[in-house]
């Protein structure tokens, strides 16, 4: 009998992110209406937005039909249209809840939503049952499952009709007990530009994890017309981009422009229309080259963006295009120091060859390694930080270039008054090739990522461990 007048509400249950709704159902003497499925109220009591693509309906004649487990590799929401269901719910996800059973019964008053990984069954428990199910992929033979015997001894479900009095298929009788099941492993991460310094950040980070794939550009080209259909992108959870064009002052001239717009905008636009189409996160790391360095306080994530030269006109341009992706996180960072050619092993071999450098000292920011940015976007991608724009450099007081060149020596065993602080104007008074304008300010607000409950390192440590 379904039950009338419940209010819409969340339970949840021993199994993660496995979690039960009642459904309001509205009846009377001619039958009964609800809403089977209502996104913007149920995210706001904290449904995930999984964005169903196909409607299925299971229409089953008797009592005690009795299907599964299977663990599909999609999210699904399960509700009866009629009659009565014992549901039960094995998690077959890698990790510590493996194994985990959840049962109950479901009629037109309840819903339960079913995440990736998660083994799926139930049994009628009237006749003419109609059990429906939304799910955010289509049905693909390429889709790898994982399945559980219906009487393994392990979960030990206790089906109201013994299974032995059921009708059961084939299929369902040959799955494996728990002990040989294949756990489901993580959606997959791909890190684009995993050749260059972040990428290499990345690696270390990731360390082996078998869901992490890296990508240089040779083995994944976003000017391929066949990039968006290059990978099954609905097995994947997130794409990190680690790759950018990064030459500030050859992006001034001509040939650089197209390059730079090609790198930091054209390809990041396929990157997004990828993870739009598939509801992948995006991840895509920017630059304080967004903003011109006027302003007198660290730059906030809100701050308006004003580009002064073409490298930052294209980070501007690719800020724009993700945060559209509807699951998007864009990591903001500046004087990126990390592996290969940089401004400290540069100042460290000067001091080392007894060449006393002019530095400028009128350009004010925080210097930020990258396993410090790696380690930001993990820790986004696995604490399910809120979407959005993320200030993320070292921590500490702000200093200048000069400054940093001269505890670069200092650290080195040299006499930091070997440098000379000149200012941005006199620096680059005789250079001959186009010169990219610095914003002054790149000091940025790290609030907001801390509120997250991650800690950026301050850069002076940093520094030191570095050399």
């Amino acid at each position: 009998m379904t039950e009338f007048g419940k209010q819409l509400a969340i339970t949840e249950t021993t199994i993660p992110g496995l979690v039960v709704f009642d459904l309001p159902v509205h009846g009377d003497s001619r039958g009964w209406f609800k809403e089977n499925w209502q996104r913007e109220k149920m995210t706001t009591l904290g449904l995930p937005d999984f964005g169903p693509v196909q409607n299925n309906i299971s229409f089953n004649d008797a009592v005690g039909t009795t299907r599964g487990i299977h663990a599909e590799p999609w999210d699904k929401w399960v509700s009866v249209a009629t009659g009565r269901i014992f549901g039960a719910w094995v998690d077959l996800r890698e990790g510590p809840s493996f194994g985990a059973v959840f049962t109950i019964e479901l009629d037109p008053s309840r819903a339960i939503f079913v995440p990736r990984g998660v083994g799926n069954s139930y049994q009628t428990l009237e006749p003419d049952t109609a059990y429906a199910y939304l799910v955010n992929d289509h049905w693909s033979p390429t889709a790898e499952y994982s399945f559980l015997n219906l009487a393994d001894e392990t979960a030990g479900i206790a089906w109201p009709i013994p299974l032995s009095d059921v009708e059961i298929s084939a299929k369902d009788l040959a799955h494996p007990r728990l002990a040989d099941v294949t756990p489901v492993p993580p959606k997959k991460v791909l890190v684009v530009g995993a050749g260059g310094q972040l990428g290499l950040a990345l690696r270390a980070e990731f360390g082996d994890a078998a869901h992490i794939e890296f990508a240089t550009r040779a083995e994944f080209d976003l000017t391929d017309p066949d990039a968006a259909s290059a990978r099954r992108w609905r097995d994947y959870g997130a794409i990190v981009n680690a790759a950018a064009y990064t030459a500030v002052d050859v992006a001034e001239t001509a040939e650089g422009r197209r390059e730079a717009w090609a790198a930091n905008v054209t390809g990041l636009g396929v990157l997004s229309r990828i993870a739009t189409a598939n509801g992948v996160t995006l991840v895509h790391v920017s630059s304080d080259y967004v903003f011109d360095g006027t302003l007198d306080r660290p730059y906030r994530e809100d701050d308006a963006v004003c580009p002064l030269g073409v490298y930052g006109q294209t980070k501007a341009a690719g800020d724009a295009i993700v945060v559209a992706v509807p699951r998007h996180y864009v990591v903001r960072t500046s004087w990126v120091i990390g592996e290969g050619k940089n401004f400290v092993r540069t100042m460290a071999s000067l001091a080392e060859r007894g060449i006393d450098p002019r530095v400028v000292d009128d350009q004010i920011g925080r210097l930020t390694f990258t396993d410090d940015i790696a380690r930001g976007i993990r820790h986004l991608l696995e604490t399910g930080a809120a979407f959005g724009v993320y200030n993320l450099t070292g921590s500490g007081e702000p200093t200048s270039w000069a400054d940093i060149a001269r505890r670069v020596f200092e650290l080195t065993g040299h006499d930091p008054s070997r440098v000379t602080g000149v200012s941005t104007d006199e620096y680059f008074a005789s250079a001959t090739a186009p010169v990219a304008p610095r914003p002054r300010n790149s000091v940025l607000d790290l609030a907001r990522i801390e509120s997250t409950g991650f800690s950026p390192r301050p850069s002076a440590d940093s520094l030191r461990d570095y050399l």
